[in-house]
């Protein structure tokens, strides 16, 4: 049983997962980093006529960053490879199919502790990281994903 200390502990950033649609966190949800869960309210400068001490901040509409998964290159069997391929090679000929995602951050037991939804999401980028041979590093791929937006679930 935990402690009370351990529940009011901020979660670790280094356990977590992706999935795809209705595909159940597997392979293709193992990532070494994801990044631009950030989503923005933009607004717009207002002056009020008369008021010189301070300029009005008016919403104006939600701004998100590309969601951005790096991991190791993976085998040309992956769905995600898959689906990259079928967007970002098919030259627009074939329908762009969005895709429901999910990022979990997860508990020492495997257990989600926070999740985060993106609706409508598709990639934009998929860039494989620079190869040299003077570094003992993985080859690692970079997909940068495009969505309408996002909501935290838990």
């Amino acid at each position: 049983m935990p402690t009370a200390d351990a529940a009011l502990a901020p979660p670790v950033a280094f356990h977590f997962t992706v999935s795809f649609g209705s595909t159940p966190p597997a392979v293709d949800g193992s990532f070494q980093e994801v990044s631009g869960i950030a989503p923005e309210l933009e607004t717009e400068p207002v002056a009020e006529g008369g008021e010189n001490r301070f300029v009005h901040q008016l919403p104006k509409a939600m701004k998100n960053p590309r969601l951005t998964l790096k991991r190791g290159v993976a085998a040309l069997d992956s769905q995600l490879v898959a689906w990259c391929r079928n967007v970002l090679e098919g030259g627009l000929v074939r329908p762009i199919v969005p895709k429901l995602l999910h990022v979990f951050l997860l508990d020492a037991n495997g257990a989600p502790l926070r999740a985060w939804s993106f609706a409508n999401a598709y990639p934009v980028r998929w860039e494989v990281e620079s190869f040299n041979s003077t570094k003992n590093e993985l080859a690692l791929e970079k997909i940068e994903l495009s969505y309408a937006y996002s909501k935290r679930e838990v």
